[in-house]
């Protein structure tokens, strides 16, 4: 997303400036295979591979990349994928037909170089107010947490220190003095070019705030300074999978969520699809090995305990009715393609993901908020600067939270709104520590409150722009799932 427009946005936020365009840097002390004797040498390229969760069947893959003239990056076992690279332009072609190999895709569609810096994200900072007793001082701009009931829960609970949300974004700025005490560096790591790295700096945000400010939504610390987090006593955990281009690619995703398995994580955030394509379709073949591999490393987080939320993005875009994607591949030129149901946004839409649309301080749709009837699970409060405006003191329609250097700003879009959701089901893991993904969906969505369809027709502005059309009844639909999220329930045993 690194165009402010409302049609373009990897990041599921909207009404901020992005990086512009950078391609992938290739990790220090890579080497670059000689091509093959009947290879065509071209860019370097990365790839997935898929192949069965196992030590010996990786190992035959990885001898088969090499054979190849390719380099192994990184490997999976606990899913089976491993992360390639190679500049035979008949690398993916010739893989397929090694044995084990199930898949094999291009994570990118265009070639490997030294990433450009990208400009960083504009947050609209305001200063803060003297704070009413027993408040922190921005608490009286922070709408979106008393529409949900969140003011109210803190009065039971905020949150226990056994439960860890990774936040799978651009970084977390780990110095920010209302996220300090509650980021755990022990649990955090860099997942850029998909190879971990646990260096400290390696996961702090370089070029984007939008880490950052999820961050504080979900868990600002109850300190008298700033704003508060929906629970604020939880510990954050920064994986960072967005490059200094902007650019969440197959393999960040797959070690991010790995990493989030492998480290006991209860719940993960995630606020925007995985690059270069929209959706992913099954008739593509590196679109398929791309849905495999990202698939198999959610349903891995899954069965190790962990509950994915993610946002439904902010292209207003009906995903249950899908005709066009007009904004692929983004890392080089984008078309227009027909696309159908098969074809998926990862990884909003694949099982046991909770998908998250966004509303505004009003309690009605955002109006550039993507929806769809058995796509969307729950809502919750992303914002809306163009149709609804909260009473707080200077009246933004945005989500205001933390931003790097010690500094808070605004933001919209379901990326704003996938936060509260993933804080909200932070506190019923923390009210309910033996409960499953499953259970805790069931929790979440059960503890939400009914939104019913609009009446009449869904037209925000009157001019078409933003039109859309709500499909089924007051406990499930289109435009808010079951319904927006509640805090106080959560935090409620007798509930």
């Amino acid at each position: 997303m690194r165009v402010p427009r409302i049609s373009r946005t990897r990041y599921a936020a909207v009404g901020v400036v992005l990086a512009t365009a950078g391609a992938l840097a290739l990790p220090a002390g890579t080497a670059v295979a000689a091509p093959t004797a009947d290879s065509t040498t071209g860019p370097l390229m990365s790839y997935v591979v898929n192949t069965k969760a196992n030590h010996g069947q990786v190992q035959k893959v990885e001898k088969a990349i090499t054979g190849l003239g390719g380099t192994v990056v990184q490997s999976y076992e606990q899913v089976g994928v491993i992360v390639a690279r190679s500049n035979d332009t008949k690398f993916a072609e010739k893989l397929r037909l090694a044995k084990g190999v199930d898949s094999v895709g291009a994570s990118r569609t265009k070639g490997i170089q030294a990433s450009d810096q990208g400009k960083a994200e504009v947050a609209t900072e305001s200063a803060t107010t003297a704070a009413a007793p027993g408040e922190d001082p921005d608490e009286a701009y922070q709408w979106d947490m008393r529409q949900i009931g969140a003011d109210k829960a803190h009065k039971i609970s905020l949150g226990s220190r056994n439960v860890t949300v990774g936040v799978l974004d651009s970084g977390i700025d780990a110095t920010h003095e209302d996220l300090a005490a509650n980021v755990d560096a022990s649990q955090s790591v860099s997942c850029i070019d998909g190879k971990t790295n646990t260096d400290w700096k390696a996961w702090q945000p370089t070029t984007s705030d939008h880490g950052t400010h999820v961050a504080g939504t979900i868990a600002a610390a109850k300190n008298g300074k700033g704003i508060v987090g929906v629970a604020p006593n939880v510990k954050l955990a920064a994986v960072k999978v967005v490059d200094d281009g902007g650019f969440i690619y197959p393999e960040n995703a797959v070690c991010g969520f790995v990493w989030a398995g492998e480290h006991g994580f209860k719940v993960t955030n995630n606020s925007y699809f995985v690059d270069p394509w929209m959706f992913n379709c099954k008739t593509d073949k590196d679109q398929a090995a791309i849905s495999d591999a990202v698939r198999k490393a959610v349903a891995f987080s899954q069965r190790k305990g962990v509950l994915n939320v993610a946002a439904a993005g902010n292209e207003n875009l009906d995903l249950a009715h899908k005709t066009v994607d007009v904004a692929s591949p983004d890392d080089t030129t984008p078309g227009s393609r027909p696309v159908t149901n098969d074809c998926l946004s990862l990884p909003t839409e694949l099982p046991g993901v909770i998908a998250v649309s966004a509303v505004g301080s009003d309690g009605v749709k955002s109006y550039y908020s993507s929806y769809g009837k058995g796509v969307v699970s729950v809502t919750a409060p992303g914002g809306d600067r163009r149709f609804q405006f909260p009473n707080t003191p200077d009246k933004d329609g945005r989500i205001r939270s933390t931003i790097p250097g010690g500094k808070y700003g605004y933001m919209q879009g379901t990326s704003m709104a996938t936060p509260h959701v993933a804080g909200v089901a932070a506190l019923l893991a923390s009210t309910f520590p033996w409960a499953s993904p499953d259970e805790l969906t069931e929790m979440l969505t059960s503890h939400a409150e009914s939104v019913p369809c609009p009446t009449g027709e869904f037209n925000p502005g009157g001019a078409g722009t933003w039109k859309a059309t709500c499909e089924g009844g007051a406990d499930d639909n289109g435009f808010y799932g079951a319904g927006l999220v509640n805090a106080e329930k959560a935090v409620q045993w007798w509930r």
